[in-house]
């Protein structure tokens, strides 16, 4: 009876806890497989409402966070004009896109105040020039994207403005249990007065192998540096060299590091063996000093 008393019933989630918990889901899938965690989601609440809510509260952040490209447009927060409006800056384009069916429905022509000026647009173009160039000999399925997100009216020499520059790739092969992404955003400030550029960039590496277990990766690096002000052309060359730079020697860290994973890291996960480099032989103890010094002391084996 007592057993019984203490026994408390289990307590029905809230409407909105299902949603949270959902959501919780929803965002916290690795790169490429939102589609499928959704799919089971779905059974597993069997609640469309529920679903149907928490889908269109996730999608767009996890769309915008690991900066997908739908169409010809980089969905992310430097290109977002409305929650469902991307700005393509290198065609001057405005995509509409349905951030659940992750698709883009529409295509409308950019209006004239949410394009930069033609003085900013010498130096995006310059810059998304070179840019296109390094992804296109570094990333074999990276695409990329610059947007002017501070004095994008500005009409000439005088003026401070910023670019940030977008690169991501993805690798995905589900049949084979792993996909991959890489994600890159560099913030270019452009200081009139003191002729410098500020770089800043941000890069996370994603990995997710799930044959037989599940292991994921989830690495990030920021980086620092500066140049001068010069003209767009020079600009552009200078700004993609040091994002190559400092891409290209993290890329080369990462493998060294993962190149020592079965030797260093892997091995500091397990129990090390005695220096002897045997295992201890549970069915001889006798052989053990200490053994026979416990036994003495407690009076056993007599």
């Amino acid at each position: 009876m007592a057993d019984e008393e203490d026994e408390s019933p289990e307590t029905e989630l809230s409407y909105d806890q299902k949603k949270e918990i959902a959501k919780w889901f929803l965002l916290n899938a690795p790169a490429g497989e939102i589609n499928y965690v959704a799919k089971d989601l779905k059974a597993v609440l069997s609640d469309e409402e529920v679903y149907n809510e928490a889908a269109m509260e996730a999608f767009p952040v996890y769309n915008k966070s690991h900066m997908i490209c739908i169409g010809r447009v980089i969905v992310s927060s430097y290109s977002e004009i409305t929650e469902n409006e991307y700005l393509d800056p290198r065609t001057a384009q405005v995509a509409i896109v349905d951030h659940v069916k992750q698709i883009c429905t529409n295509v409308r022509p950019a209006d004239d105040e949410e394009l930069p000026s033609s003085y900013i647009e010498e130096f995006r173009c310059a810059l998304d020039a070179e840019i296109q160039r390094y992804v296109s000999e570094s990333y074999p399925k990276g695409v990329s994207a610059v947007n002017c997100v501070k004095g994008k009216d500005a009409d000439g020499p005088g003026s401070n403005f910023e670019f940030v520059v977008i690169i991501t790739a993805m690798k995905l092969s589900p049949q084979n249990f792993c996909n991959g992404s890489w994600r890159s955003v560099w913030n270019i400030d452009f200081q009139d007065e003191s002729q410098v550029l500020d770089i800043k960039g941000k890069l996370q590496v994603g990995a997710h192998y799930f044959e037989e277990g599940n292991v994921e990766l989830d690495a990030k690096k920021e980086f620092q540096d500066s140049t001068i002000f010069q003209s767009a052309d020079d600009c552009g060359i200078a700004i993609a060299n040091i994002i190559r730079h400092h891409e290209t020697e993290y890329l080369a860290a990462l493998e060294v590091a993962y190149s020592k994973l079965p030797d260093n890291t892997f091995k500091d996960l397990r129990r090390k063996l005695p220096v002897t480099r045997t295992l201890f032989p549970w069915q001889n103890t006798l052989q053990f000093s200490l053994t026979r010094e416990v036994e003495k002391e407690l009076g056993l084996g007599k």
